[in-house]
């Protein structure tokens, strides 16, 4: 009886490959010859999943964000029910900052993908701001919860504060990513900005 092949596993087998190529390389010059190698299955495998080399850097992209998902999950402190918003929106920066190898995988490659997609036009019709999109959201909606517990100063503007926190984010792993300054430098400008926002003594805001 012929073995079942998990279509999800290699698609999935095939997207990590692609990360890993354009970790070394560059996002910029990979190709789906290179990606085969790097999975071990044939190019004519890896054409007929994703069709063109536009639909597999997709793919490598919603791997990126999965795996990010996965680094915030981490990073979130551990308790449930009562976890301000301050803690969780300080987590989410921070793992987001090329601390270690695999965040700095995501940072580079995800900075490639918006850099490429504004030269490419195919790249560009994807759904690339999807993941920003979704950044943004999730922000917003903690910065309105703290809202109305009444921990946010005067005249904050969630949604405003959450596209300029994931700016700054960017911005400033970009700098520790190219040895302009040390993470723990870029998160205590990260923490100066979060303790403007926040009323002093809300929880988990700097004394």
């Amino acid at each position: 009886m012929p073995k079942r092949v998990d279509h999800g596993e290699r698609r999935a087998a095939i997207a990590e490959a692609l990360i890993k190529v354009a970790a070394r390389r560059g996002l910029h010059a990979v190709g789906m010859r290179e990606v085969a190698a790097e999975a071990g299955v044939s190019l004519r495998l890896v054409q007929y999943y994703f069709e063109t080399k536009e639909k597999l850097l997709l793919a490598g992209l919603h791997r990126l964000a999965e795996r990010f998902g996965e680094r915030f999950s981490a990073h979130v402190p551990a308790a449930e029910e009562d976890r301000a918003p301050r803690a969780v929106i300080e987590a989410l920066l921070r793992a987001a900052l090329p601390t270690d190898e695999d965040s700095r995988t995501f940072h580079h490659l995800y900075t490639s993908y918006a850099v490429l997609a504004v030269t490419d036009p195919e790249l560009a019709r994807q759904p690339f701001i999807k993941s920003p999109d979704a950044a943004e959201d999730t922000l917003g909606a903690l910065l309105r919860q703290a809202r109305d517990a009444d921990q946010l100063r005067p005249g904050t503007d969630p949604r405003s504060e959450a596209v300029g926190l994931l700016a700054m984010s960017a911005g400033l792993g970009t700098s520790v990513l190219v040895g302009q300054r040390t993470a723990e430098a870029a998160a205590e400008v990260l923490r100066y900005r979060l303790d403007r926002i926040f009323r002093p003594g809300a929880p988990g805001t700097s004394a």
